[in-house]
């Protein structure tokens, strides 16, 4: 579903990427638009066909839904093309990342794979509640280093509005805000090697956050694009994180 996704991402903006990512392969010409649009295509029914297959109704709800966002994130029909709109944009990525995947993959584990009844646990209520942050920040960041295409054409991000700065500052104080809560959160927890690994490890990765912040040359598109990658990496390290929380 993430291929089909980013790939119709990639279809809807060809023209874009020509300025903001020539190295795509539909961009560079690598692929051509037919070898797409059979990618995608073949992904998305992949996708959904294994979700109705496994029978798990929250895993294919999850399928479904993202489906759908980012359908209409990305395709240029009327009243679609959300990422035209930084707010509409930005609600997508948190509803996909944020909710939906921590939502509903938890209810299939729990239900349908464990077979116990579903109650709202504190790793949950935290896993939602952190990638509400950073889905905020991704939705912002990534558009930092596509300033002069979305300005070209016309996409009005919060970057082309606000300018690369203010709105890099912003995805910094965002996420320091983030693991300060956790760190709090982790904090209170009545297992010691828990709250161990949940305080030492936010400090950690904020530090790190912190220090390649106060080094990177927001006038290089290569150093932005590369934070940009980072900040993924930062993501994907929660969740070595999550399950410490008790």
């Amino acid at each position: 579903m993430n291929v089909y996704i980013v790939g119709l991402n990639q279809i809807s903006d060809i023209d874009i990427d020509k300025v903001n990512k020539p190295y795509l392969p539909l961009a560079s010409g690598e692929y051509t638009l037919k070898t797409g649009i059979a990618i995608v295509t073949a992904f998305a029914i992949a996708s959904l066909a294994m979700g109705a297959y496994i029978g798990s109704q929250p895993l294919l709800w999850a399928l479904l839904i993202s489906f759908a966002l980012g359908t209409a994130y990305s395709i240029k029909l009327p009243f679609l093309r959300w990422k035209r709109s930084a707010f509409a944009a930005a609600t997508c990525i948190l509803a996909v990342r944020a909710i939906i995947v921590q939502l509903c993959f938890y209810m299939h584990m729990q239900s349908f794979v464990f077979g116990r009844a579903l109650i709202m646990t504190r790793p949950l209520i935290f896993a939602t509640g952190f990638m509400c942050f950073f889905s905020v920040v991704i939705a912002l960041f990534k558009d930092i280093p596509d300033l002069e295409g979305d300005r070209f054409f016309g996409i009005q991000s919060y970057t082309v509005r606000l300018g690369q700065e203010r709105v890099f500052w912003v995805c910094i104080q965002l996420l320091l805000a983030a693991y300060g809560v956790a760190t709090v959160v982790g904090a209170s927890s009545g297992i010691l090697w828990a709250r161990c690994a949940m305080v030492l490890g936010h400090a950690v990765l904020a530090s790190i956050l912190w220090y390649h912040a106060s080094q990177i040359d927001l006038k290089s598109k290569a150093a932005i694009t590369a934070f940009y990658m980072f900040v993924w990496k930062l993501f994907y390290a929660e969740y070595f994180l999550i399950p410490f929380m008790r």
